[in-house]
């Protein structure tokens, strides 16, 4: 028989490229029960918080308590950052998520408690310092236990979905407890349901079968207790991102004056200040989706770099505008691009870290991430006190530009960073 040839010209051959599966690592069990777990948990978080305030201004008519629920909460991380970061490197990483997450409930049943019997209020900020301490050890645990659920090419989606669950909760919870205290007029439901929130997250993280392997166990010294700011300071790449998202925070902390644009620049009222709360997180959120459905991204450094540069472009936006709709877009657009910068910090710190300091890498980035975001309140409200809320708002859009060209020429590595998912 002839030979005939091949079927086709070897030339039209094209490589077969497997489809991208958006939902693919949903179909991980551990990570699934994980992500649920952790949805439900802040979902209750979100409600307890407007909750919390709700009733002590009810009680008590002060600003200044209000206040005091920042601080309060804000102190554990203080004292605390280190310790459970050595923590989350030494022992069962899952372990410390489940009592942790025990404690928090522990703390909203004696909130229920403690409102139903209309105890001191004193007690209240006794339960939200133990519930701040329990996450100031939750989220180095939870944050360096992540990458053990699912393989180094899938993380960045993980985080994806992660992000994205933390948003919706964001949208959702506020909207959720303020409409449960007004069918009950009382905090003590929101509380009892955030209670039941955390019992359920204990269920579910419990059910996980991944568990943390400790190679070497450390002794808690000062020297093991600063191995993270060590590392983070030896690492050029992971130092730069988290100084990027730090001064970024700082610097363009808009959402601090919502109260003062609502009211007297957008005359929008309660009902508008809602929606300009809810609409970072929306924009998040839909960003979030987007990513998922997305193959991971290829220039991961160029994006980051971009992605906080258009936060403080839509940033400078929002302190121009004075349509409540434009302003509501402004920061729709600040969310979108804020989760992409999330989701590549979080995926580049927890891959570029060695799994024996990840713990401690990790309370070092919550730290920065929860002191900058107190502490960029604070300057937007100090610069608008000074000044105006117009100019605190975009001389911070401009401020944030500026430390994204100094971040891009300090750190070149950031800007030329390739893909996401081989990150090594």
């Amino acid at each position: 028989m002839p030979d005939i040839g091949p079927l086709s010209d070897p030339a039209e051959v094209q490589p077969v490229v497997a489809a991208h599966d958006p939902y693919e690592v949903l179909r991980n069990r551990d990570l699934l029960l994980y992500l649920i777990g952790r949805f439900v948990a802040s979902l209750g978080q979100q409600m307890l918080t407007v909750a919390v305030g709700w009733e002590l201004y009810e009680r008590t008519h002060s600003s200044l308590m209000l206040g005091l629920v920042g601080l309060t909460q804000m102190v554990p991380m203080l004292l605390f950052t280190l310790p459970a970061g050595h923590t989350a490197d030494n022992y069962d990483r899952k372990r410390i998520i489940v009592a942790m997450t025990f404690v928090l409930a522990c703390a909203s049943l004696g909130l229920t408690l403690i409102c139903g019997a209309k105890a001191p209020v004193g007690w209240i900020y006794v339960c939200l310092f133990a519930a701040g301490t329990a996450r100031t050890f939750l989220w180095p645990a939870s944050s360096a236990f992540l990458p053990h659920l699912v393989s180094r090419q899938q993380f960045s989606k993980a985080v994806t979905w992660s992000s994205g669950s933390f948003h919706l909760s964001s949208v959702a919870g506020p909207a959720a407890g303020g409409a449960l205290i007004a069918i009950t007029h009382s905090a003590a439901t929101v509380y009892a349901v955030n209670a039941a929130a955390s019992v359920i997250c204990f269920c579910l993280i419990a059910m996980v079968r991944r568990q943390h392997k400790i190679a070497n166990k450390e002794k808690m010294t000062f020297k093991s207790l600063l191995a993270g700011f060590n590392f983070v300071f030896r690492s050029r790449i992971i130092f730069g991102t988290i100084t990027l998202d730090l001064f970024a925070v700082l610097l363009g902390g808009a959402t601090a004056l919502l109260p003062v644009y609502a009211k007297d620049i957008l005359r929008a009222g309660p009902t508008g200040l809602g929606f300009l709360q809810a609409a970072l997180p929306t924009g998040s959120l839909l960003c979030a989706l987007i990513l998922a459905h997305r193959p991971p991204l290829q220039k991961a450094g160029g994006t980051l770099l971009w992605a906080v540069a258009a936060f403080g472009f839509a940033t400078i936006f929002f302190g121009l505008s004075e349509w409540f709709w434009l302003s509501f877009l402004a920061l729709f657009l600040c969310g979108a691009a804020d989760n992409v910068s999330v989701v590549v910090r979080h995926t580049l710190v927890q891959l570029l870290t060695p799994d024996e300091k990840r713990g401690r890498v990790s309370a070092v980035n919550s730290l920065f991430i929860g002191t900058s975001n107190e502490l960029g309140g604070f300057e937007s409200g100090l610069v608008a006190h000074l000044t105006s809320p117009f100019f605190s708002v975009v001389s911070g859009g401009i401020g944030t530009i500026i430390v994204v060209i100094a971040i891009a020429l300090i750190w070149p590595e950031i800007r030329k960073y390739g893909r996401l998912d081989a990150a090594s």
